[in-house]
């Protein structure tokens, strides 16, 4: 009879091996930081002198969007020609009459720099979302563009317009201006889609990105100041390749983001908020681990920054902190194309006796490392080559 309590064997009580039962090491949750911004902790930092004059700074920025914005003839073409289209495609929306090859229309929607206000001069071009009830095939998109090629030439005969039908939709132009009309199908249609038969799912889901985003800055974004300032960094983006990964929606939120995005909830000046952008950019708003800025148009918190490569990221970051050098030292002017030549943030240059050298990247992908196997079978065919010799 074995007593409760009692030792078993004379060899003490039972525990565990060493080892037996390992320790679970949950990982940390992940807590993205947001790097140093000043507007949005000034009061911890009290000034200790006044704040420079800018204005010689502030009247270059309104100068260089004074030149970047669209001439009145410029919008009035674009515009004269985006109405004709948006007309006929709102009345097949309502009345679809005997447009049978997409059956009837959901929607239809400008989007993009020229809706949004923020279009560069000589880019004359504007983009029109459509969106199907049916499913978007090629016969479908050349179908609607025949159908709205029709229409337009009853309205005036005389008008010679070029319709090109591509992956996204079709184009149409004239001699001065063109219209991309971006075709896409109702939200329960994607789910249907085939590779085989039908446009690109993710080009589908793009255009309804599109307007989501044009429904946003429509409701968060209408500051003119905002306005301004997104032009002003869609030509940096445009003159400066290391911006260049940086995407139309992305400029959009950092510009929003750098006039809005304070205490005060009232919009900065725009000389404030320019550097700001270079600032964040710079102090590493885009990379790795930074809390970057949520897209609103998105569920799940997803940070928008996230969509480019690690090289990107570390491209824009390097290529910003040249660009503050350059601002800092005074070099604005050579920045915003005010001046005879431009600043190069891919050479060596001196600003008021300050050497400013391109930095390197941080970030290299790794070369890709063969495998074992494959080492050992190339070593074994060099052995075989050498007996062979």
């Amino acid at each position: 009879m074995v007593q409760t309590g009692m030792m078993r064997m004379g060899c003490g009580p039972l525990r565990p091996r060493r080892g037996l039962y390992k320790q679970h090491h949950h990982p940390k949750p992940f807590l993205p930081k947001h790097p140093f911004d000043l507007a949005l902790c000034e009061s911890a930092f009290p000034r200790v002198k006044p704040m420079p004059d800018e204005a010689n700074f502030t009247n270059a920025l309104m100068q260089r969007n004074a030149d970047l914005t669209p001439k009145p003839h410029e919008r009035t073409a674009i515009l004269n020609l985006v109405n004709k289209i948006q007309a006929v495609l709102e009345n097949l929306v309502v009345a679809p009459g005997s447009f049978e090859s997409c059956q009837q229309l959901e929607e239809v929607r400008q989007v993009g720099p020229f809706k949004d206000g923020t279009m560069l001069t000589n880019e004359n071009m504007a983009e029109i979302v459509v969106i199907l009830k049916t499913l978007p095939t090629g016969e479908a998109v050349e179908a609607l563009s025949r159908k709205l090629n029709d229409e337009l030439q009853k309205q005036d005969p005389k008008e010679f317009l070029k319709f090109i039908v591509n992956e996204q939709g079709f184009d149409v132009s004239n001699n001065t201006v063109v219209v991309r009309v971006l075709v896409a199908t109702v939200i329960p249609n994607l789910r249907k889609l085939e590779p085989d038969l039908h446009l690109d799912a993710k080009i589908m889901h793009a255009h309804h990105a599109a307007i989501r985003h044009s429904r946003w800055i429509e409701e968060n974004a209408h500051h003119s100041t905002v306005k301004v300032l997104t032009r002003l960094l869609r030509d940096l983006r445009n003159r400066f390749e290391g911006l260049q990964p940086l995407t139309q929606w992305q400029i959009d939120l950092l510009a929003q983001n750098a006039i809005m995005n304070n205490p005060s909830r009232q919009a900065l000046p725009i000389n404030v908020a320019f550097r700001r952008v270079i600032q964040l950019l710079s102090a590493g708003l885009f990379l790795p681990g930074s809390a970057g800025i949520t897209d609103p148009c998105e569920g799940g918190g997803n940070r928008v920054h996230t969509s480019l490569s690690l090289e990107d990221q570390d491209l824009v970051c390097l290529t910003a902190q040249t660009i503050l050098r350059i601002l800092a030292h005074g070099g604005y002017r050579r920045l915003l194309c005010l001046d005879h030549g431009r600043a190069s943030v891919t050479e060596m240059s001196v600003w008021d006796g300050v050497v400013v050298s391109p930095l390197d990247r941080a970030y290299e992908r790794m070369a890709e490392i063969k495998d074992e196997d494959e080492m050992e079978e190339e070593g074994g065919e060099e052995a075989m080559e050498t007996t062979d010799n």
